[in-house]
């Protein structure tokens, strides 16, 4: 019986009936000195980054391409033409030669893509965000544990020897006294992304079905299918999870020491103001996040400073990274460095690191060989939590109303940093000519960590952005 046809019968089936298709589960054939044969899901941007550094690994082959998007998968298939070519990530996973694949999709399309390559057998470097709601994060732990996988999440800077060293220095050495607060930061300029009068035409050579996967297929307003996805909750996470979360992930490795898996309290706001685009994204977000004993407040926007600018608005600390506020000064991280103050803002001491590099594919690549998971540097338990933040984050601003200037400054008076960052966005949206009436901001939320789940006033409405409702055929399973 042809192999193919036989899955597409049974999944065609599966679909109709609404049960869940799995793959046969198969050994890791990837051991200590064997080759490694990795496919890629997803062709774009940075899977082409992905491709380059798996390619120059010893041992390690670009078996593999897939994508739903014609132009990708062939722009993809001229560079390594002894790779295999599929359109259905389905088709790739049944394909025993291939031991890793690396998921570079969409946001929308992270969790189930990772479930099912771990239940066809495969290891998995999936990119950051790891989900696209809370829920399905939690099942591809799940996934992992059950099928006993090597998963890792990209947040690459995690391989930084770097971070090693801030950790000593702020805890061990304890070189700055007390950790009092933490402000994080991810300011960088973006453009619109266009308002269609009517819904975008997808083109010819995009299998759209394959490409929506588990987001609802709704009409689109933007000016691109690709990359912009970010921008639209459907499919993407908006600035919070594209780059917040590389930020968020910094602070809770060297700030929290990965102690604080989720805040227990949550307050956000901003709002999509000034580009009159497509996106329902916020471009301007700030969040406080509760986390039992240090406050942490992230500001986020894609706005310029305002006027003739083409630069970020001012900030404390780096655009793209965070601040920890101590007793003798503060440190200011960021990707690849870092800086420590004391109270007169005399440095005293800089750090420097990998900021890219190919750290983390490496890892990834040695637990695949050793089948060790707790070597890995983001291990997708840890990946989940720091995406954790981002979901949330997300969430409180979903749930908002009309910001208020009296709940923000009742939290003021608790968070100094809120306050600050509340003044700071005042004049940011100020000086494009939006009011801050003109933004969301939620009530405090509260959130069980323990028990994954808001609690108390609006914690319906908030639970209800802790999963999504997916298409048919393409349902994140529940696994236990």
């Amino acid at each position: 019986m042809n192999r193919q046809l036989n899955r597409r019968t049974l999944l065609g089936a599966a679909a109709a009936t609404g049960a869940l298709w799995t793959f046969p589960s198969q050994s890791a054939r990837a051991m200590a000195n064997e080759e490694i044969r990795v496919g890629f899901i997803s062709c774009g941007g940075r899977s082409g980054e992905h491709m380059r550094v798996f390619h120059n690994m010893p041992g390690v082959v670009v078996a593999a391409l897939c994508d739903p998007d014609e132009s990708q998968l062939a722009g993809k298939a001229k560079s390594f033409p002894k790779a295999k070519t599929y359109a259905d990530l389905r088709d790739l996973l049944e394909d025993d030669d291939i031991d890793a694949v690396v998921i570079a999709t969409c946001n929308h399309w992270h969790c189930l893509a990772a479930i099912w390559a771990m239940e066809a057998g495969k290891d998995v470097y999936v990119e950051k965000p790891l989900s696209h709601s809370q829920w399905e994060g939690e099942q591809t732990i799940n996934a992992a544990r059950k099928y006993n996988r090597i998963c890792q999440v990209g947040t690459q800077q995690r391989s930084d020897p770097m971070q090693a060293e801030i950790k000593k220095f702020l805890h061990e050495e304890k070189g700055l006294g007390k950790i009092q607060s933490c402000r994080v930061n991810r300011y960088g300029v973006r453009q619109p992304i266009g308002k269609r009068a009517t819904p975008l035409a997808i083109g010819k050579g995009v299998n759209y079905d394959l490409w929506l996967g588990p987001a609802q297929d709704q009409p689109i307003y933007r000016d691109k299918l690709q990359y912009d996805w970010h921008w639209d909750f459907n499919t993407g996470s908006g600035e919070m999870g594209n780059w917040g979360v590389h930020v968020l992930d910094d602070a809770r490795n060297n700030v929290f020491l990965d102690k604080v898996s989720l805040p227990s309290r949550i307050m956000g706001g901003g709002g999509r103001v000034a580009w009159g685009d497509a996106g329902n994204t916020p471009n301007v977000h700030f969040v406080y996040f509760d986390t039992g004993e240090i406050p942490t407040v992230i500001g986020l926007s894609n706005l310029t400073a305002g006027g003739q600018s083409k630069k970020s608005p001012g900030h404390p600390g780096p655009g793209s990274g965070y601040i920890a506020y101590c007793e003798g000064g503060r440190y200011e991280g960021q990707r690849g460095r870092g800086a420590a103050f004391d109270n007169n803002g005399k440095l005293i001491r800089e750090f420097k690191g990998n900021s890219g590099g190919t750290l983390h594919q490496e890892n990834f690549i040695a637990c695949v060989r050793s089948r060790d998971a707790s070597q890995l540097n983001t291990d997708i338990e840890m990946g989940h939590y720091s995406t954790g933040w981002c979901n949330l984050a997300n969430i409180a601003y979903r749930v908002g109303d009309t910001y208020s200037a009296d709940a923000a400054g009742e939290l003021s008076q608790e968070v100094p940093e809120w306050g600050a960052l509340i003044d700071e966005m005042q004049t940011h949206v100020g000086s494009h000519s939006v009011a801050m009436n003109e933004l969301k901001l939620s009530p405090m939320l509260e959130f069980n960590p323990e028990k994954g789940a808001f609690t108390g006033a609006s914690a319906a409405q908030a639970n209800a952005l802790l999963k999504r409702e997916y298409r048919a055929g393409y349902e994140v399973p529940a696994i236990s």
